[in-house]
């Protein structure tokens, strides 16, 4: 829009008498996290009020809609951190949200405009957390399920594509293997509800006894006898994935070295119920060598827990959105398996996953997802993640890492990576032993051990009990930890030492050699200072200590910066 429509809109916006739920007026909002709030908040308003657009508008009183303009310039400013402000929004809102700034002419002053799309998959959120708009108040989704709840209407997710009946499809075109399958699955999962024992033989004969059409009603796969998406996919015959096309039905499993060269690799089709256990059976779960000390794993244990890899790739199977044309993809690593599958993530965010016992109100394959719990391929919905989180525990493994991004066709992409390794660092690994610690506070040391980034709250939260010390982002276990663990040499390192001992070496230093270069004393100084610090961090720290030495008139610097030499100050060559 050029500056005249920009203008035309404007007034349009100032005549309402109200801001409503898609209109925010502003004067100078600069924080960086409120504005990703409103843009989580008025895109899903926009959705749920059947708007085209949403907007924020800076210079303009919320109060009188008069025009004061705005020293807020969107383009030049920053984000948390040094990256762009709008790249750092994008990062930050998931699923991306899509919103545009334009900044608008007026007689007043600088008009800011912040042109918000709706909502369009998925709820948008921002840091994780889903905002929305009630009248002029912005406020978590979350805690207004009504709203919410029709906000996933309007988005589509009610309509279940996996419980869809499938045209010309018939009990011939599924797999008689997966059928038998399917049976002995249903009727252990009928067993597992019973209490009484004296009924798990009767219930056997009884699974035993059903015909292919009344199996497959009760297990909730087929309608009335009628084949369903989640038949197809589940017990389906390999030619018989011509029905769900456009779709992709397949599993790829490979298998890469240590440079991520692809060694070997396998596509697996219909039927799923059988496939996944093919995959399973590809994955090299070898035995880890008990640690060195013999105190953490008494025997060798397997590199995967065979329950988390058939969550995860269930998890695949259940949540895949086979509308986006995707396949599932397991890649195995030497240290690592990595399964992924397309798709929006759609509970608030993995911690929320963790926290709540129960599940989201919303699934995308909700008829697929029933299936595969009477089939005993998945949990009971929503204890799953936490008990993939939970077992990796219990064995001291790293817990597993999930990511959301987008395919290089701009689909959404969920990402699980379960290590298969113990990590060098091993306090961590003894600290997920203590029954003190939940599992999300393990959750954020598992994260400062992998190095990665904490919010503010959550530095906080770690700080406050005494787990963590060193700046951000640059964390390491406190000393209360390191005790615990017997990782006193590392947090030594990590910590550093007193500056009065690199003051000390450098007066020494310059004692026994007259001089010395910046150089000399880097190399002097490097190997002493904290392991977590890199070396662009390690040569500030050396020149903030020379500088002090020579406010304080211990050393003097001669020469031009670049050939200079550091020598005692005359004053300081008597001391002690």
């Amino acid at each position: 829009m050029d500056n005249q429509e920009l203008l035309e809109l404007l007034e349009r916006m100032r005549n309402r008498t109200q801001e409503g739920a898609t209109v925010e007026f502003k004067s100078n909002l600069r924080d960086p996290s409120e504005i990703g709030q409103y843009i989580s908040a008025l895109a899903n308003s926009a959705a749920l009020e059947g708007e085209s657009r949403a907007w924020v508008i800076w210079g303009v009183k919320d109060d009188t809609h008069e025009v004061v303009g705005t020293s807020f310039d969107p383009f030049s400013a920053k984000g948390e951190g040094s990256q762009s402000l709008i790249m750092w929004l994008q990062k930050m809102t998931t699923p991306k949200a899509d919103f545009t700034f334009h900044a608008a002419r007026h007689a007043a002053g600088t008009v800011v405009m912040l042109e918000i799309h709706p909502a369009r998959t998925a709820p948008v959120a921002f840091q994780n957390i889903r905002y929305i708009r009630i009248d002029s108040h912005k406020t978590k989704l979350g805690e207004h399920s009504d709203k919410e709840a029709r906000l996933w209407d309007v988005l589509g997710q009610k309509e279940d594509w996996s419980g869809e009946l499938v045209p010309g499809a018939s009990l011939d075109d599924l797999d008689p293997q997966a059928i038998e399958m399917a049976r002995k699955r249903f009727s252990e999962y009928l067993i597992k509800s019973e209490r009484d024992a004296e009924r798990h033989e009767q219930i056997r004969q009884e699974a035993a006894s059903w015909d292919v059409p009344t199996l497959l009603n009760k297990a909730r796969l087929t309608k009335q006898g009628r084949i369903t998406r989640s038949a197809l996919l589940l017990l389906g015959r390999d030619e018989s994935a011509h029905f769900l096309a456009p779709a992709d039905t397949k599993i790829s499993w490979i298998l890469r070295d240590a440079r991520n060269a692809t060694v070997s690799s396998q596509p697996l089709s219909l039927p799923l119920l059988l496939s996944s256990d093919k995959v399973f059976s590809y994955i090299r779960n070898v035995p880890v060598e008990h640690m060195p000390d013999g105190t953490l794993f008494p025997t060798a244990v397997q590199q995967y827990d065979p329950w988390v890899i058939r969550e995860a790739l269930h998890n695949c199977i259940a949540h895949q959105d086979y509308r986006l044309g995707g396949k599932i993809n397991v890649v195995e690593h030497p240290d690592r398996l990595v399964f992924s599958n397309l798709g929006q993530f759609i509970p608030p965010s993995v911690e929320w996953m963790l926290e709540h016992q129960s599940p989201p109100e919303h699934y995308r394959n909700q008829w697929l997802i029933d299936g595969m719990i009477r089939l005993r391929m998945i949990d009971q919905v929503g204890s799953g993640i936490r008990r993939m989180f939970q077992t990796q525990r219990d064995r001291f493994f790293p817990l597993p890492d999930y990511h959301f991004d987008e395919n290089e066709f701009g689909r959404p992409r969920v990402e699980v990576v379960i290590p298969g390794r113990i990590l060098d660092v091993k306090y961590t690994q003894l600290l997920m032993k203590r029954t003190d610690l939940d599992l999300r506070q393990v959750l954020l040391l598992d994260r400062v051990q992998k190095r990665l980034p904490l919010s503010p709250d959550e530095v906080r939260l770690l700080r406050g009990m005494r787990l963590i010390e060193g700046r951000s982002p640059n964390l390491f276990v406190s000393s209360k930890v390191a005790e615990l663990t017997g990782q006193k040499a590392t947090y030594i390192r990590n910590r550093g030492l007193d500056d009065g001992y690199y003051r000390k070496l450098v007066v020494d230093y310059l004692k026994e050699y007259g001089q010395a270069s910046r150089r000399e004393l880097e190399e002097l100084l490097y190997p002493k200072l904290p392991d977590v610090l890199d070396a662009a961090q390690k040569g500030h720290k050396v020149r903030n200590l020379l500088q002090a030495l020579r406010r304080n008139q211990v050393i003097v610097r001669d020469g031009a910066k670049a050939t200079a030499v550091w020598r005692l100050d005359d004053s300081a060559k008597h001391r002690d």
